[in-house]
């Protein structure tokens, strides 16, 4: 194991106790390095960190951790929980496994990688967040997705982008169905760009000429009558 890594195991203290030991600042400005040990599925781990900490969780996390994660580099070495990254600020989450339903709910920043697949409403109203999927995700995807980019690899449920606004989605896999006001876009060699830049920084090996892009097609930011079935 790396030096100057402090361990914080949940087998042997309570949970409040152990995210007001991850919420610590670091003395010194050097960002402190954590390795969280026996999740054994602890909701809410890993929440409010504000300072650019290391934390390295063994195992599987329950509901809304790394929850308004803002600088911190937080590694979930398991499965997460619904809600990973919700109202996520900056910084990285990673999920080495699957993420349960809406992973990065309301993210205003940052990125979010998970390995494995995504359940329900992913990237639900994202309002700026990054989120890269290497697996499959499922439906209501990037309901009313604000702003941020979303990159599946996989395949997405029904109802993809349902009452989307600006956010950017980027898929390589099957598509079973989009939703009210979301349309198939043109891919030109500047999303090619933008959307191999952020394959490198979240790590993941994919050719952008192999993906789709979609987004809003603005006929519901206003009300009017021919739409209303849409609405």
């Amino acid at each position: 194991m790396k030096s100057n890594v402090d361990i914080v195991d949940l087998a042997k203290v309570e949970l409040r106790e152990a995210n007001a030991v991850l919420q610590q600042h670091n003395a010194g400005g050097r960002a402190a390095h954590f390795k969280v040990l026996n999740p054994e599925g602890a909701h809410a781990l890993a929440c409010g960190l504000d300072a650019p900490v290391i934390v390295e969780i063994d195992g599987h996390t329950g509901y809304y951790c790394a929850g308004m994660n803002k600088t911190a580099e937080i590694t979930i070495s398991g499965n997460a929980g619904p809600g990973v990254a919700e109202n996520m600020m900056s910084g990285t989450v990673h999920v080495l496994g699957d993420a349960s339903q809406y992973a990065g709910a309301s993210g205003h920043g940052g990125l979010l990688v998970i390995d494995g697949n995504a359940s329900s409403r992913c990237g639900i109203s994202m309002k700026g967040i990054d989120i890269v999927v290497a697996g499959d995700i499922g439906h209501m995807s990037a309901f009313m997705a604000q702003a941020g980019r979303l990159v599946v690899l996989g395949d997405v449920g029904a109802d993809f982008g349902d009452s989307i606004y600006e956010a950017k989605l980027f898929v390589r896999g099957k598509v079973k169905s989009l939703g009210a006001d979301c349309i198939e876009k043109n891919m030109a060699d500047e999303h090619r760009d933008e959307l191999a830049e952020l394959l490198a920084r979240a790590q993941v090996d994919a050719n952008p000429e192999d993906f789709k892009r979609y987004g809003s097609a603005r006929k519901l930011y206003n009300f009017h009558i021919d739409n209303v079935g849409a609405y």
